[in-house]
């Protein structure tokens, strides 16, 4: 079996930033086998960049002479050793990027893309919502105009989040705006809409956000309530009857089992670069599925991400919808791939190349290779889309 002998963790960016700024910089992880094949995998940086880089470098500790094809042992070797693994985004992140890679890896030794591993196809069209096509929206004239753009390459759902700066609590003015700019986009296209609270509110915001925007027939409301609330998600729950989407910060599947025993939840969105990989990703969506719950996975970061979450879609039955930024990245990162998945009139498609089915751009590599941390502006959280935190 062939060993894990060189690891290369790689830190892209561009001065300048020019994408959202949790994404601006992305990790990329190469493995190479004793026998010279290659794999890719992928980890999230959102505002911890160099902390997650640190701790790529510890998992690389427990995998450098390891046998590649030992997906499971590798994981659960790590897991033994990293004590706070299932509350530690930075640790899940590390791990994930390996893990995707293992299965690259495994894929070319193989012959057979990832998707054919897991048991083949259930899907050859993968249906996407655009997110991140919004950055200095304010008004509902902003919304609309830059919707319409979105509407005429072919998507036919977006994801926005229409509360400018409210945070905790919704103003009456914040309220009302949400409304009237999510009333537009629904009256004046024809696109599906999903509506991204980023975690923002207390419960009580959060019900009269819901209980104001559900006549306008979201596909789901996503993370209303801050993440650590729970008791305040299931007054969300007992107060509305909406489609409640959560699940970029849950950390393992595990975690996620007390929003289906307390029906908490319609939609989840684990991310395969920090939930800890395809793995986790899988056992996540199937678990779902026990309990008639639907997957949508979070998507937000690199080509790298997206191929090893498309491989996911292809495979799981419970599929809703899959989130799609590339449209809306800087050059660097649309051509961080030669050859891989493709994105046409708002649906993907993978081919039938091995393990995660990428070719990556050495060059682009090379170019943008840096160290530098995400960049940080004072007024505007790193987590909302670039220039619509204002009213």
């Amino acid at each position: 079996m062939p060993k894990i002998t060189n690891i290369e963790i790689i830190e892209l960016g561009e001065e300048g930033e020019k994408s959202s700024p949790w994404s601006s910089t992305i990790l990329v992880l190469r493995l190479t086998t004793s026998d010279g094949v290659v794999g890719y995998g992928e980890a999230p940086t959102t505002l911890m960049t160099r902390p997650v880089y640190e701790q790529m470098r510890e998992v690389a500790r427990l995998f450098i002479n390891k046998d590649v094809e030992n997906i499971n042992g590798n994981y659960f070797e790590f897991y033994k050793n990293s004590f706070y693994l299932p509350v530690s985004m930075e640790s899940t992140s590390a791990l994930s990027a390996f893990e995707i890679a293992s299965w690259d890896i495994v894929g070319k030794i193989h012959g057979l893309p990832i998707y054919e591993i897991l048991g083949g196809k259930v899907r050859d069209k993968i249906r996407a919502y655009a997110n991140g096509w919004y950055n200095d929206c304010v008004t509902p004239e902003d919304f609309l105009s830059k919707a319409k753009i979105v509407e005429s390459m072919g998507f036919t759902a977006v994801k926005f989040d229409p509360f400018g700066s409210d945070y905790h609590h919704l103003s009456e003015e914040g309220l009302l705006n949400a409304r009237e700019i999510v009333s537009t986009i629904k009256n004046e296209t024809n696109l599906d809409i999903l509506i991204e609270y980023h975690g923002r509110f207390n419960a009580n915001s959060a019900i009269r956000a819901i209980n104001t925007l559900q006549e306008f027939d979201p596909i789901f409301h996503e993370e209303p309530v801050h993440p650590d609330e729970l008791v305040g998600l299931r007054r969300v729950r007992d107060a509305t009857d909406a489609p409640i989407a959560l699940g970029e910060r849950v950390l393992n599947k595990k975690e996620f089992l007390p929003y289906f025993t307390d029906n908490l939840v319609d939609i989840i969105q684990p991310d395969v670069t920090n939930v800890g990989g395809i793995r986790e990703a899988y056992g996540s969506a199937l678990l779902a599925e026990a309990f008639g719950a639907e997957v949508a996975y979070h998507n937000a970061f690199g080509p790298i991400q997206t191929a090893a979450t498309l491989h996911l879609d292809s495979v799981i039955a419970n599929f809703r919808i899959q989130e799609s930024f590339e449209a809306f990245w800087p050059d660097w990162k649309k051509n961080l791939l030669k050859k891989g998945y493709k994105l046409d009139k708002g649906y993907f498609t993978l081919n039938d190349s091995p393990g995660l089915a990428i070719e990556v751009n050495e060059r682009i590599i090379e170019e943008f290779k840096t160290d530098i941390m995400e960049p940080f502006n004072p007024s505007e959280p790193p987590w909302v889309v670039k220039g619509t935190f204002k009213r």
